[in-house]
Order: structure tokens, then C-alpha cells, then sequence
């Protein structure tokens, strides 16, 4: 896969699905990134269990209609863009079944009788005011990775040009290597090999059925901020060991196994990814695997710099995304390039 830029929309829930199923926003949503001339657009976070979504109103992708329905999205927006396309594959663990964070709504969780359900992770420890998780049973995390396996089967038929494992933000996977949300006496706790043990039976389970033409990626924290939790050196070896099973992109980000709030700041990640793509080419010099850095990149010479200083191989925008969804267009004026259009807008606006 080749992208034309080397700036990538990151997943961000919308909360908009009906059931998991996708729906005319996602089109619109997708397609107008895919028109701004961004390198890459990966969609949300895509639940691979109906109990794995964060919201019941987030996407799925365990059935045949929810691939259908999903496969209508694609087709919509690669009839107006040829930008590559990509999809997050997800389980929301300890945090599943909360309300969605619109404002002005409830908050918490979503009670059985409106239609929350039980959460499960990797040891029976709440995340903040949500109620503590069931812990997972041995023989439930291989029917984990199968799952995880069977969606990016789902994504490769769908067409998607890019899948992304989502071991990131406190979910589940990412507080299977948090000493913060695992204490499991078995071979999935204890020191870093237990904790990051599932995480990567499901990476390998995802590379064994996704094309290998097409890159894998992996987006993990950099740090749980929080003394005993996840940190930048446990970070240094996953990325290692992840690259070593043929993830082809790593997106670096933060957070989420601790309620302490970290007030963001432009480039405050770059440093994250500066240390895992220094660590993955310290292992092998010859890597081929990508470092991406997030966190408020969207000042184009900021992010011009990140990837110029070899600090990242390219930069992605969430919120900055959502803010300009045509910031490929500035970011090209303002470093001397020609910004690339539709020709429906093109012609009009000029190049």
C-alpha cells in the first residue's frame, strides 16, 4: 500500500450505529477525510463481539450483516476517492456497554434492562465508577483471538486496504498489559511476557488470515501516566515484539487504564513515538515497520517537523481531523506543495 501523504486520519468513534450496523453517517463521515487528501482514513473502533462494543450504539463486524452493511459504506466512498482505507478491530473489555459521551446525556453505564450488558477483563478491577468486570476464563481467550481473526477475515473481503489491532486506551486488550487492570495468577499476568501474551496470540492470529500484501498495524499506548502502570520501556518491547510478528504500522498513543487526566498539548505524544521507532531500530536496523505519532499534530509545520527529525514516519489527526477535514489542503499550502483534490473541487478552488 502506498499513501499519497504521510498524514492519516486516526479511528474515532461516532456512537452512530444502529445494533453494530453501519449507517449513511459513516459513509459521509469516511468519505469527506477520504476527499481532503489524507494519506490514510481508518474507521472507528469495530467491535468483533456484540458484548465488545464500548456503546451499543458503536460498530461491529461478527456477522454477515453487519459485513454487508459496512461493505455498502466502502463502496460509497471509493466511488468518489481512491484514498486507502482502513479499519480499527476492537474489543472494549472492562469499559464495554457505557452510555455514548454525547453532551447532555446520562453517563456510566447502560443498565440490562435498557440494554447495557455484563463487561469482562482480564481481572475483576473497575475502571473508575464503572462496576468491576468478569474476569475472562482461560478457555475464553482463544475464543478472543478466533474472534479477532474472524473480523479481519470479514475486513479483507470487505475490501479494506489497511486493519488495525486496537490494544490501546484502557480497552480490552490494552489492560491485558496494564499492571493497573491485571493481577491474573495464570501465564497472562504477572511480569510483561504474561501481560502481553494475549495481545499477541491476537496479533498473530489477525496476521495468519489478513493478506500479506496488505498492512497490519497495531495502535498501543505509550504510557498509563500513573506510577505501577504501563510505561514507555514495557511499550519499547511490545512494539519489538510486535514487529518481529510482521505488524507492518505502529500508532503510538496514550492513557486509558487510569482516570488521571493529562491535559494534551501540541505534540505531546511525539516523544512516545520517538522512543518506540529508536527501540524497533535499535532491534533491527533493517525494519520496515512504520511509527506513527498522535497528539494535537495539527500545525503543519509541527508535523512537518515530527516526521522530518525522524521522530515518526507519519503523523495522525483525530479531533485536529475533525476541526479541518481538508487539513492536507493547508498543510500543503503552507509547506510549499500542491494540495491534492477531486477534480470536482480542483478546477474551482485551484492548486
Amino acid at each position: 500500500m502506498t499513501m499519497p501523504a504521510r498524514v492519516a486520519v486516526a479511528p474515532m468513534c461516532q456512537y452512530a450505529a444502529e445494533d453494530g450496523l453501519a449507517q449513511t453517517w459513516h459513509a459521509i463521515h469516511i468519505g469527506t477525510f477520504a476527499c481532503g487528501g489524507f494519506g490514510l482514513v481508518t474507521m472507528e473502533a469495530t467491535a468483533v463481539h456484540r458484548d465488545g462494543r464500548i456503546t451499543p450504539h458503536c460498530l461491529g463486524l461478527w456477522s454477515d450483516e453487519h459485513e454487508a452493511a459496512l461493505a455498502a459504506v466502502i463502496r460509497q466512498v471509493r466511488a468518489v476517492s481512491d484514498a486507502p482505507l482502513g479499519i480499527q478491530i476492537a474489543h472494549a473489555g472492562r469499559k464495554a456497554g457505557t452510555h455514548r459521551p454525547y453532551l447532555g446525556g446520562p453517563r456510566g453505564q447502560v443498565p440490562r434492562d435498557q440494554g447495557g450488558w455484563q463487561a469482562v477483563g482480564a481481572s475483576p478491577i473497575a475502571f473508575g465508577s464503572l462496576a468491576p468486570p468478569r474476569e475472562l476464563e482461560r478457555r475464553e481467550l482463544a475464543e478472543l483471538s478466533h474472534a479477532f481473526a474472524l473480523a479481519a477475515t470479514r475486513a479483507a473481503r470487505i475490501g479494506f486496504d489497511y486493519c488495525e489491532v486496537h490494544a490501546a486506551h484502557g480497552y480490552l486488550l490494552s489492560s491485558f498489559l496494564s499492571p493497573l487492570a491485571n493481577n491474573r495468577r495464570d501465564e497472562y499476568g504477572g511480569a510483561l511476557e504474561g501481560r502481553m501474551r494475549l495481545p499477541l496470540e491476537v496479533v498473530e492470529a489477525v496476521r495468519a488470515v489478513w493478506p500479506h500484501d496488505r498492512p497490519l498495524g497495531v495502535r498501543f499506548g505509550g504510557s498509563d501516566w500513573c506510577e505501577g502502570g504501563w510505561s514507555i520501556d514495557e511499550a519499547e518491547v511490545f512494539a519489538t515484539e510486535l514487529a518481529a510478528r510482521g505488524v507492518d504500522l505502529l500508532s503510538v498513543s496514550t492513557g486509558g487504564n487510569s482516570t488521571r487526566h493529562i491535559t494534551p498539548s501540541p505534540g505531546w505524544l511525539v516523544p512516545h513515538a520517538r522512543q518506540v521507532r529508536d527501540a524497533l531500530h535499535r532491534a533491527d536496523p533493517r525494519t520496515q515497520a512504520a511509527v506513527f505519532a498522535v497528539g494535537e499534530l495539527d500545525d503543519p509545520h509541527l508535523a512537518e517537523r515530527t516526521i522530518a527529525d525522524g521522530a515518526a514516519d507519519g503523523v495522525l489527526l483525530g479531533k485536529g481531523a475533525l476541526r479541518d477535514p481538508r487539513f492536507p489542503w493547508r498543510a500543503a499550502r503552507a509547506l510549499g506543495a500542491i494540495p491534492r483534490c477531486p477534480a470536482p473541487y480542483a478546477w474551482a478552488i485551484g492548486t
